[in-house]
């Protein structure tokens, strides 16, 4: 019994060590400049991961912000997609300098134990992280001065807040995340709101009502599409070349909405 109980922890360990292995793949595989660079937060460095598109001119730079596991392959992967339709990627490490053990997501033993992590970070953290990160992409020699915030899960929450709290932002595209809950909060944004939703996401989705009467009668842009079939972390999960499902359409359908919105700005 022990032998087998060993067995199934080894196999159930690969299969996480495992489960981005398209996205590494994706990366390895990528034409376009990646680089590393480090953004001062008051007397913090945030690590960011940096994708630049071959174009010929200044670009939007999209602030991506990353699930509750950190800055994981995944989200690099997506940061270079960006790149790949034409937009400068800036992909920060909410996750840096989290302790004197654990410096990046990367230092972390498990996605378990960065996800830990996350929900251990202030408000006031994220929030000066955030804007530290806005105003190095608005001054990027290679960006146009426009830019966006795109959130996942954890970061999709953010990605609403962060417009809560920074009126630089020309658009908040959030997946799966919460909204604020304060009026005073909403009322204060200035740039619109684009939700992304998996049909199959109830705990998210329960809250949309609520966060559609309070930005109506604040006044402001919230438009959203719920994508059938499709759950939580849609968007990740249909980039797996490997599967073909709800998920995958809903992230190809993402994708085009993205681009249109992008586009517009």
């Amino acid at each position: 019994m022990r032998k087998i109980v060993s067995v199934i922890i080894f196999v159930l360990f690969l299969s996480g060590a495992n489960a981005q292995d398209f996205a590494r793949k994706q990366l390895d595989e990528s034409p376009r400049h990646h680089e590393w660079v480090k953004v001062k937060s008051g007397n913090r460095e945030v690590h960011c991961f940096v994708v630049f598109p071959e174009v010929s001119k200044e670009a939007t730079v999209a602030i991506v912000i990353h699930e509750n596991r950190g800055l994981t392959d995944w989200v690099r992967s997506f940061s270079d997609q960006l790149a790949a339709a034409g937009y400068i990627a800036v992909a920060p490490d909410m996750l840096s300098g989290f302790s004197l053990e654990y410096k990046k997501t990367s230092d972390f033993p498990s996605s378990d134990d960065a996800r830990n992590a996350i929900y251990e970070l202030t408000p006031e953290q994220v929030k000066n992280d955030l804007n530290a990160v806005q105003s190095y992409a608005e001054k990027m020699q290679a960006g146009n001065g426009k830019t966006v915030a795109i959130g996942f899960c954890w970061g999709g929450s953010q990605s609403f807040r962060f417009a809560t709290y920074n009126d630089k932002l020309k658009a908040a595209l959030v997946f799966y995340g919460s909204a604020p809950e304060s009026e005073s909060a909403i009322e204060k944004i200035k740039a619109p709101v684009y939700g992304f939703y998996g049909e199959n996401d109830s705990r998210i989705n329960s809250g949309i009502p609520a966060t559609e009467k309070m930005m109506s009668e604040a006044g402001k842009t919230y438009e959203y599409e719920i994508y059938d079939g499709a759950g939580h972390a849609y968007m990740r999960q249909g980039d797996d070349p490997a599967v073909s499902d709800d998920n995958t359409k809903a992230r190809n359908e993402s994708w085009n909405r993205i681009k249109a919105i992008l586009s517009e700005i």
